[in-house]
């Protein structure tokens, strides 16, 4: 197996570094895609290098680019659409239909039992329904002045 040369900014002695800067990134990009044309053998330096630089990699984009979980809200209404559940099956799931439509128009927060039955019936994820609901802004509602 051909010996794949790394950037200066990628290692000290052979051994793969913390990514630190878009340089460092690129140059760690640039060296796995060079693996992609040749898969290394599982057990090898090689291998050991290419899931190292994936581990820097993916810890670097986590870090520089996160991804937030989705709303709550947004969470159960992306698995009714793609999972073809109506209010009615939220309702039957949760208790009643008036309490879905609450939950879905925020008057009514998730309960941990509700966010639990979402989470183990329908798979919705459990990080997307315990963080914290956003409160958007109904009509008519106003903020006292002080």
């Amino acid at each position: 197996m051909a010996k794949i040369s790394t950037a200066k900014t990628l290692s000290h002695k052979g051994q793969v570094l913390p990514l630190r800067s878009e340089a460092d990134y690129d140059a760690a990009l640039a060296e796995i895609e060079r693996y992609f044309d040749r898969e290394p053998t599982p057990g090898t330096p090689a291998a050991d290098r290419f899931d190292l630089l994936a581990l820097v990699i993916e810890d670097y984009e986590n870090k520089r680019w996160p991804i937030e979980p989705p709303d709550p809200i947004e969470a159960i209404r992306w698995r009714m659409d793609t999972s073809g559940y109506t209010q009615a099956d939220l309702g039957r799931l949760i208790g009643s239909r008036q309490r879905a439509s609450d939950i879905l128009s925020r008057k009514r927060r998730l309960t941990l039992q509700m966010a639990w039955k979402l989470h183990h019936e329908w798979g919705v994820p459990a990080e997307a329904l315990i963080r914290p609901q956003t409160r958007q802004r109904r009509r008519g509602y106003r903020i006292a002045a002080d």
